[in-house]
């Protein structure tokens, strides 16, 4: 199975396999995607607290974001330093909320918005290095 190598201090030296990157690439996605669907419950919210506690949009919001601390978890156990793992996570899982803001939530995106975001995807560059 081929293995990566973030590129990190020798000391931090961390050896990812394709299952070690497929399940952090699956926490991040699980993260955006429960803030996503907490927004889609927001949205499509019910009169009363029983539907709004019951809203489809709110549980699978809650269920991604403990599969996503699972993820996250796991790769942590693979040895991965939490000052790499962290800004990868969360500056990914942003990029994905602001594209889904836009896309599915149809929320306008200035032109600093939309400078943040590369300059977000070259600190993700820079943090992450060769993985």
């Amino acid at each position: 199975m081929r293995k990566w190598t973030v590129n990190c201090p020798p000391i931090w030296r961390i050896e990812m396999s394709a299952i070690g990157i497929g399940i952090f690439l699956l926490a991040i996605v699980l993260n955006a995607a429960a803030n996503i669907l907490m927004k889609a419950s927001a949205v499509n919210r019910g009169e009363g607290w029983q539907d709004q506690i019951l809203n489809p949009f709110m549980i699978a919001g809650l269920a991604s974001f403990g599969l996503a601390f699972l993820a996250y978890r796991q790769v942590l156990l693979k040895g991965i330093p939490l000052s790499i793992a962290y800004p990868i996570m969360t500056t990914a899982g942003f990029i994905i909320v602001l594209a889904a803001s836009h896309f599915v939530f149809h929320e306008k995106l200035d032109w600093q918005q939309w400078t943040g975001i590369a300059l977000l995807v070259g600190g993700i560059w820079l943090i992450a290095g060769k993985m």
